[in-house]
Order: C-alpha cells, then sequence, then structure tokens
C-alpha cells in the first residue's frame, strides 16, 4: 500500500521563492485598483488622528538609498499607527524651489539662459521640478509607501506660495524682519547667500600666517618703560585675502598678555600662547619682558601692515587660547565675531570683495583680483612691508557650497534677516524645544546647543528660482515698505496666479490703488529682487499643509528626517512656527543616521560605492529594502552592502518559509467551524501561543518605541528558533499522521493558525507585499486587506508562567539530546533521529520530577522513535545545558513503519497492515 496517500501532507499555492521584483508590482497594481489607500481614508476619518509631517525632498534626481530609508521608516511608522486603530494620512510633499535646482536648469539652458527673461528661467525651472516630482512619485510608490501621490503638496504651487508669503508678512508685522549688512555664508560660484543648512564642513588646506600690526599710539602709563621701543601686536590667520579688510586686533579681556622680546623688536601676544608661538615662529632666542592687563590697550591704535590707516585695538570674549596668537585679526564684513565686535565699537562693515569673488576694482594693490589668488599676492605684499613673520599651509575643516562643492566665504552684504532677539524668538524657542520629545533623545541638546549661538536667520537669496520676498522700496527714498497689510494683498495675488507675478508685472500694478509710502508719501515704487531661502520655504509647511488640510493635526504628532536636519528643516521649522505662532509645529521629533558602505564609508559615485535603490529592487525586491531598513538601529549611521542585503533576504525566506509551512498545514481548516477552544488545546499548543503572546506584547511596545530593529530580531527570532527548530518540527508527526479531523490535529491547525494570523498583523507596516499575499491564503473569513486590519489582540490568558518555564527546562533537556544524537550520527551509529532510542537519566530533584511527568511526550519533543527514562546509565553523554543529566543514545527498538517512519515493536502485529505501526492502523482505521 502507498501509505503516502494516507498522509495529511501540506497543499499550498504559495510559492516558496518570494520572486519579489516580479510579484510586487502586481501587488501594486492591485491595491490601486482596489482603491486601497482611498479605503483606509475612508474607515479612519472617525478614529484618532496621528499625522505624520513629511519633509520635502528636493525635486532633483533620482531617488536615493536615504531617501529609501527615510520614506519606508515613514511608512512602518504610518501603518503601524493606522493599525493600532489611528487616522494615519499621509500627505508626501517636495521642495520644488531652490539652488539644487535652478543649477540643473542653467546647465541644461547652458548660454541660452542669457537671452531668457527671469520669467522664462522660472518656467524651465517650475517644468524641470515637475518631471521630477512624477518621477521620484512614482520611484517611492515602487517602495510600497502609502501616501496621497496624486495629491502631494509641492511648494510652487500657487496655494503654497501664497501661505509662505503670508509667513513672511507675519514676521513683519510682528517686528520680526529687518535689512542689514550682515557676513553671511557666500558662495560667489553659484552667486547668492547660503543658510547655515546649506554649507557643509570638508577639509581644506589654507595658508597659515603670522602677521606683525605695528604699535602707533602713546604706551599706558604702566608700560613706559618700553617707550622708543619697536612693538608689535601679532595675529594669525588663514584668511590672508581679509587682511586688505581689516579694522582692528582683538584681545581678551580677561587674558594676561606678554610682550615677548625676540632681537631689537618686542611681540605682543598672550601669555599663554608664548611658548607655541615663538615654537611655529622656529625662534628659540626669546624672552618675556613683562605681562599687561589687555584692558590697558583697548582703543588705542595699530598701524595697518600696507594701508595707511589704523586698526584699532579692541576687546571680545570670542577671543581664546584654543588657537593662535591670542591677538584676533579683525575684518567686521568678513566673520560673524568680528562683525558682533565691530558693532559694539562702531567699526565699519567694510568689504571690498564683490558677488563673484573679486576684490573691487579700486582696493588698492588688489583691485580686480580673484580672490583665488589673493592670498599669494597678500602674502607677497605682507612680506614686502616686512610684516609677514611666517607663512605655511594648514589642512583644517572649512565650509563648502552644499551644491557646486567649493569653498565659501563670509562676506557682509545688504539681505534679510529673521531677528532671533525681536519677540524674544531665540528665547522663545529654546523654551519649546523642552516640550518636544526628541528621539533620540541627544537630539534636543544638538537642536538646544544650535538654536542657542546662531545668528540672525538670512533669508534672502540672490537668485532667480524661489518665492520672492514681497516687499517694496519706496522710489524716493528708498524707505523699504515692510508694510503687513500690503504683504498680504500680494499674497492673496500670489494664491489666484502664483508668484511668478512678481516678476511679470511692475511694481504699480501689484501695489493697491492709492498706496503711500509713510515716511515721504511718495507713490512710486520698486520691487525687491531677492528671493526667499528654500528654508523659509519648507520651513513654513505647517502653515502651508497641516493648517490648510483639516484632516491633518497641527502641530503634527511627528516630524521624522535624517539628522542633518536638526540644522536643516526641523531647525527652519520651529523658528517658523514660534515666531508666528508662539509654539514648536511638531510634538515629537525622530532622527535617523545616514546610510554607509559595508566598511562604514560614506558613500560616493568617485569611491564606486554607492548602493542604488532602483539596483537592490531589481535584485532582492523592494520588501528586502524595507526589511533592512526595520533590521537597522537608525539612530546611527546604516550600513548596506550586497553581503548584508544577502543576509536580509536569508531572514525574509525563514520569515516566508514559516508562513509557507503553516499556510501548507492549515489549508483544510475552517477556523470559523475547526478551531479548538483554549481549554482543549494540547498543552504544547498552549505553550506555542504563550510565546505568540509575548511577541504580540514586545511588538506592539516596539512600535510604540519606534525600535523597528527590536520587532526585527523579535519576529525573526520566534520564526527561526521557536517555530521553525522546535515547534512546527515536533508538530510533523502529528499533523501529518494524526487522523485529519482529529482533535490533536485540529489543536495544532487552531495554534498555527492563530500563530500566522497575529504574525501576518505584526510584520504588515514592514513586509508589506508579503503580509498582503500571506492574508490572501490565510483561511476564513476577514477583511479585504491585511492593511485594513487591526493588530492582534493581546491575550493575557495565554501566558502561563509555570508552563513556560517548565518548557524551558524541557528545551535545556532537548538541547542535550540534540547534541548527543549529532555525535551518534557522526560515529554513524544513527542516520535520521527516528533511529535513535534515547535513554535519559536525571539526578534525584526537579529535572528528575519533570522528566517523570513528561515521559510519555518525550520521544514527541525529541524527535526520536523511542524515549525512556533509566537508571544506572554507564556508557552516556553528560549534559551541558542540564547539569547531571546522563544521555544514551542506541538504535531503535523494533521495525520502521512506512508511514509514520517511527521505529515501533508494533509494526507486523497485524496482517492487514504488516507495515504500519499501531498508532498509525488507528489513524487508518478512523479515516
Amino acid at each position: 500500500m502507498d501509505y503516502k496517500t494516507t498522509l495529511n501532507l501540506p497543499v499550498t499555492d504559495f510559492p516558496m521563492r518570494g520572486n519579489l521584483p516580479k510579484r510586487e508590482p502586481q501587488m501594486l497594481e492591485k491595491w490601486q485598483a482596489d482603491g486601497l489607500y482611498q479605503k483606509l481614508e475612508e474607515t479612519g476619518k472617525t478614529l484618532p488622528n496621528f499625522t505624520l509631517h513629511d519633509g520635502p525632498p528636493y525635486a532633483n534626481g533620482h531617488i536615493h538609498i536615504g531617501h529609501a530609508l527615510n520614506k519606508i521608516l515613514k511608512d512602518v511608522v504610518l501603518k503601524s499607527r493606522r493599525m493600532q486603530g489611528f487616522y494615519a494620512p499621509y500627505v508626501p510633499g517636495w521642495d520644488c524651489h531652490g539652488l539644487p535646482i535652478e543649477l540643473m536648469v542653467d546647465k541644461k539652458l547652458g548660454k541660452k539662459k542669457r537671452e531668457m527673461s527671469k520669467t522664462e528661467i522660472r518656467k524651465a525651472c517650475r517644468e524641470y521640478a515637475a518631471e521630477w516630482v512624477k518621477i521620484q512619485s512614482e520611484e517611492f510608490e515602487r517602495l510600497g509607501v502609502f501616501g496621497e501621490w496624486d495629491r502631494p503638496y509641492l511648494t510652487m504651487t500657487e496655494h503654497y506660495e501664497a501661505s509662505t508669503a503670508r509667513e513672511l508678512a507675519h514676521f513683519a508685522e510682528r517686528g520680526g524682519l529687518f535689512k542689514g549688512k550682515k557676513p553671511i555664508h557666500w558662495c560667489s560660484s553659484c552667486v547668492t547667500a547660503l543658510a547655515e543648512a546649506e554649507v557643509e564642513y570638508a577639509d581644506h588646506t589654507s595658508p597659515s600666517i603670522f602677521v606683525k600690526f605695528p604699535f602707533a599710539d602713546e604706551l599706558p602709563e604702566e608700560l613706559t618703560e618700553l617707550a622708543g621701543r619697536r612693538l608689535s601686536f601679532v595675529i594669525w590667520t588663514t584668511t590672508p585675502w581679509t587682511i586688505p579688510a581689516n579694522l582692528a586686533v582683538c584681545l581678551n579681556p580677561e587674558l594676561p598678555y606678554a610682550v615677548v622680546e625676540t632681537g631689537d623688536e618686542l611681540l605682543v601676544l598672550a601669555e599663554g600662547l608664548v611658548a607655541s608661538v615663538m615654537s611655529a615662529l622656529a625662534i628659540d632666542d626669546y624672552k618675556v619682558v613683562t605681562t599687561f592687563d589687555a584692558k590697558l590697550f583697548e582703543r588705542k591704535a595699530c598701524r595697518h601692515p600696507f594701508y595707511q590707516r589704523d586698526s584699532l585695538l579692541i576687546l571680545g570674549d570670542h577671543v581664546t587660547l584654543e588657537a593662535g596668537t591670542g591677538c584676533v585679526h579683525t575684518a567686521p564684513g568678513h566673520g560673524q565675531d568680528d562683525y558682533v565686535v565691530g558693532l559694539a565699537y562702531g567699526l565699519e562693515i567694510l568689504n571690498p570683495v564683490n558677488d563673484y569673488g573679486k576684490y573691487v576694482k579700486d582696493l588698492e594693490f588688489f583691485g580686480g583680483m580673484k580672490l583665488a589668488d589673493a592670498n599669494e599676492a597678500v602674502n607677497a605684499k605682507l612680506e614686502e612691508v616686512g610684516a609677514l613673520l611666517q607663512q605655511s599651509k594648514v589642512s583644517h575643516s572649512y565650509p563648502h557650497c552644499w551644491r557646486c562643492k567649493k569653498p565659501v566665504i563670509f562676506r557682509a552684504t545688504e539681505q534679510w534677516f529673521v531677528s532671533m532677539a525681536a519677540n524674544d524668538l531665540r528665547d522663545k524657542a529654546l523654551q519649546h524645544i523642552n516640550d518636544v520629545q526628541w528621539i533620540p533623545r541627544w537630539g534636543q541638546e544638538r537642536i538646544y546647543g544650535m538654536i542657542e549661538k546662531r545668528p540672525d536667520w538670512c533669508i534672502s537669496r540672490q537668485r532667480s528660482w524661489g518665492v520672492p520676498i514681497t516687499i517694496f522700496y519706496c522710489a524716493s527714498c528708498r524707505e523699504a515698505m515692510t508694510d503687513g497689510k500690503l504683504m498680504h494683498h500680494v499674497a492673496d495675488i500670489f494664491e489666484e496666479t502664483g508668484s511668478d507675478v512678481w516678476f511679470e508685472k511692475e511694481a504699480a500694478e501689484l501695489v493697491p490703488a492709492g498706496t503711500v509710502c509713510p515716511s515721504c508719501g511718495g507713490s512710486e515704487f520698486v520691487k525687491e529682487t531677492d528671493i526667499l531661502d528654500v528654508w523659509f520655504d519648507s520651513g513654513v509647511s505647517h502653515a502651508a499643509v497641516l493648517e490648510n488640510r483639516d484632516y491633518l493635526n497641527t502641530p503634527a504628532e511627528l516630524y521624522l528626517e535624517g539628522s542633518d536636519q536638526h540644522r536643516g528643516w526641523f531647525h527652519s521649522s520651529l523658528l517658523a512656527s514660534v515666531g508666528t505662532r508662539g509654539v514648536a509645529p511638531y510634538k515629537a521629533v525622530l532622527t535617523h543616521g545616514f546610510v554607509v558602505d559595508g566598511q562604514g564609508k560614506k558613500m560616493s559615485k568617485s569611491t564606486g560605492n554607492v548602493v542604488a535603490p532602483e539596483e537592490v529592487i531589481k535584485k532582492f525586491g523592494a520588501e528586502i529594502l524595507r526589511l533592512w531598513v526595520a533590521a537597522q538601529d537608525y539612530r546611527d549611521d546604516i550600513r548596506i552592502s550586497q553581503e548584508i542585503l544577502q543576509r536580509i533576504s536569508d531572514a525574509y525566506r525563514r520569515i516566508r518559509n514559516t508562513a509557507r509551512y503553516i499556510l501548507g498545514n492549515v489549508h483544510d481548516f475552517d477556523p470559523a467551524t475547526d478551531s479548538v477552544a483554549d481549554g482543549e488545546l494540547l498543552e504544547i499548543d498552549r505553550w506555542a501561543l504563550g510565546q505568540l503572546e509575548g511577541l504580540v506584547a514586545r511588538v506592539e511596545k516596539s512600535y510604540d518605541d519606534y525600535e523597528f530593529h527590536v520587532i526585527y530580531h523579535a519576529v525573526h527570532n520566534f520564526c527561526s528558533v521557536e517555530m521553525s527548530s522546535f515547534y512546527l518540527d515536533v508538530l510533523k508527526d502529528r499533523l501529518y499522521v494524526s487522523p485529519a479531523k482529529s482533535v490533536a490535529r485540529r489543536s495544532a491547525q487552531t495554534a498555527m493558525y492563530r500563530i500566522l494570523d497575529a504574525l501576518t498583523r505584526l510584520v504588515a507596516p514592514v513586509l508589506s507585499f508579503t503580509a498582503e499575499e500571506i492574508w490572501q491564503e490565510l483561511p476564513g473569513e476577514r477583511e479585504q486587506s491585511v492593511h485594513l486590519a487591526r493588530f492582534p489582540r493581546f491575550e493575557s490568558s495565554l501566558i502561563d508562567t509555570d508552563l513556560n518555564e517548565r518548557y524551558q527546562q524541557l528545551l535545556a533537556v532537548r538541547s542535550d539530546v540534540s547534541k548527543a544524537l549529532e555525535l551518534a550520527r557522526n560515529d554513524k551509529m544513527v542516520g535520521h533521529s527516528l533511529d535513535a532510542r534515547v535513554l535519559l537519566e536525571a539526578p534525584a530533584g526537579p529535572v528528575a520530577e519533570l522528566l517523570e511527568e513528561y515521559r510519555q511526550e518525550l520521544a514527541t519533543l525529541f524527535i526520536v522513535s523511542q524515549a525512556e527514562l533509566s537508571t544506572n546509565l554507564e556508557t552516556s553523554q553528560v549534559g551541558e545545558a542540564v547539569p547531571g543529566l546522563k544521555i544514551r543514545i542506541e538504535k531503535a527498538q523494533g521495525d520502521k513503519c512506512e508511514r509514520c517512519w517511527n521505529y515501533s515493536v508494533t509494526v507486523g502485529a497485524d496482517e492487514t497492515h504488516p507495515g504500519a505501526c499501531q498508532r498509525c492502523r488507528e489513524a487508518l482505521a478512523a479515516s
């Protein structure tokens, strides 16, 4: 007889191989056809709201692996919140203005741009951004990310631009907007001011020079003994090109200064730096003549090294002993500290550098020269006049433009600023930082330090593609009209036509009839030509998006971006919201690290270590990317490589195979009619459901805490260790051999069905495609999609601590038995474990009592034909997991059953089924 036909073997259409690259697009089409996201929207609007506000990526280029990480994290958060019973809409956004896009359009237009009007350039930028929004939208959807892809927010729409203009008006109305000449980061290549967030620091080699500034004033009474001697204050700088703009030398009022004799001249520097400076100057023969208090020299004069003007001696707290000489070269037009201390002393904000990184033409000695050539020229001049003490090179971290990657300069220009002091913006922002939940917690300290020290916010840019600064100047007196009503009037026009109208129409066509200058009564006006910083643009998204879609919360429950956004979008959003609303725009902020290669190195095309999402999807599928995201502790930098992805793929396969095995064994199970009540379940099945409940509690808490890597490890361990390596392995005999409708088999099926149903729900936010695939194969009535379902309800009654402790001990015994079986295999005593008979001897105590209690189940737990308790075992293995346990492996007694493959002395006892054991004969009779 062919006994195989009498077994309950697994039956399922669920494939072993995921074939994800092919199957995922089919699933996306199904979700689209079913209107799944729309159903989530419809069914959720009566539920508590959870708003995650999307930080807008630039509409420029294909998505990179960092984009994929970010969008998948957001999707996991929102899907988990929906399954917890929240209404969690997702409105994706795009940053469509700004330098990245304009530079790409410049490159595309080439020389043609010179013949184009600003409006035509803006149109080209708009078309370029729209094209990339479409491409990126499709790429994000391919990742399995749910959202309003047909209704995103774009910073270039009429409504958004109008909202941006209104928020600018709100700052003006509150007195927080001003125009001033201040040093800001300036990119001469891109010809524009840069925000703090648009500056990247990279290693750069700069000149390092020590320069003498001759003292040219009366000595203080306390130092008259130095009269008649040549005295110079020594400065150190890595920017020789700023020496022509020097107006002062700054000392620290709290530091002692030394007069150092070197030959026939005297040099002044901080006492604490004498040794290091003399070493740098290679001067061995020197002595400190005297020391003095810096305050003695306040407002006295040095002579500029090569210009016929004085350099004032001033005092400032920013001077330190960390580097240099303690005497700081001060050019108020080229440094933030220089600017601040210069204002205190009434110094001119001198800036002899034009927009293109050249000295102005009338600058003596260097007029019209490029700054790239200036360092060498200035050093030569200093040497010529005898002021250069020493020159060398130094490698240090230096600011570079985020787009063109070229070094930037500090340069004083007329710009528009949001004041950090007006309306106590800085103090209020710092206060509201403490009201926000920061994940990880170090994010709070990081953004606090940035806000605490940041200068006024420079919001103007000298480019074409952006929202214009909606300010008019009186043509007669040049007064800037920061009138809120006038600015709101322009914003209303933008709402109808978009901001291009600012560049298409004359000022007279944009101001209300009868508008006059409040200062001189003039009635003719000129428009501001600068545009707004894109960080202001995206920073007001809380107003443009959250406040204008009634199904979104404001403040949002969560902002989630990379850690660089502490100085970017988190930063600008906080200032914009606190400055106009008096509240932070978010309740919680979650940040993730950057993606690096397998060795922890930054990715770059030149290095050739870039991993593109498109390539991963083609090879592995988006599901593997999603699982990779969940597997990482995103608080640190996140590694990716082919090897890492292969490991993730292997883990995915184990989870998938667990699901496939269960589906195959519940093919004839109807949960509505075949389920076994909890009280009637076999003990091991109750234990398995208890393990499931532990997983449910751990996973749902981890979703709450955004600890997705904990979920990955918990699920993977559950599938590979508790299920595949033990429980499901032990069940095979009962599932295949028992009568199909027996309580024993139905008990196993009940547990397995409940395990897979719960597991599918738990992994759905991460493994969105595979969970849906499993869901469609599960028996019984259920929601149309797993994504319309809820997480499993935690059943604390299934957690049996005593039962769990007993099974922990039994599993320890099983571990020792498995090792003994492996040794027996190596000795060719047995092949399969069913070939074995296991004899156990445990010392008197709890283990012996437990083994006696489970005497009848031991063979099943060990997957052997016979397991018996014995005494006085002579030749045996000694347990490792269970000290004192003795184990002996023998050949199983009896013959091998042709149906269940267990050995039994009952095989051959019945002529009807001579090849079957008694258990199988009974099962056949019951069929």
